[in-house]
């Protein structure tokens, strides 16, 4: 049976003319949202998914605005708020060395070199130049951790560890 990974939800319309407003839980939006490509619409009314064909992709403000083919009014897209948008497993592809995705770095132990435990990745952000990996202590605490490799040096997602070289004060 087939997995499905979340790609973004439609939270609402935009404009009269068939684009959706989603905010997105994928790895790589440039990828996902690509013209010509096919993605799932999953609908609480729906039991299938309905596959659609990117017609056009943009930002605007936090949220990435999309169109699809055939659909081009908004009449035709209300009934996708609330939506998820999914891709199947199959069509994640491969990464290079050192890319990962994001369902694959969250629940991942992380420790230091020294072997000591930090916690469990809960969450990915991405402000900008590089991944931040929110990491949840034993504590109740958060910590951040950046993706950049004077700290992070090694990922293991078959065992699900993650080992760190801790900036000072950055366990504090």
């Amino acid at each position: 049976m087939e997995r499905w990974f979340n790609v973004g939800k439609i939270v609402n319309t935009h404009g009269i003319r068939g684009e959706v407003r989603v905010i997105s839980r994928t790895d790589f939006p440039e990828q996902r949202y690509k013209k010509g490509n096919t993605l799932y619409i999953f609908t609480e009314q729906s039991e299938k998914p309905i596959a659609v064909t990117v017609k056009s992709h943009r930002v605007h403000k936090s949220f990435d605005l999309l169109s699809f083919e055939g659909y081009d009014n908004i009449n035709l897209v209300e009934k996708f708020k609330g939506a998820m948008l999914k891709v199947p497993e199959s069509q994640l592809g491969e990464l290079n060395e050192g890319e990962y995705y994001f369902h694959e770095i969250i629940g991942c132990t992380v420790v230091t070199e020294e072997g000591e435990v930090v916690g469990t990745v809960k969450e990915i952000l991405t402000p900008g130049a590089n991944d931040v990996w929110v990491v949840k202590r034993n504590d109740g605490k958060e910590v951040l951790i950046p993706y950049i490799e004077d700290v992070v040096k090694a990922v293991d997602v078959d065992k699900k560890t993650i080992t760190i070289r801790p900036m000072e004060g950055l366990l504090e």
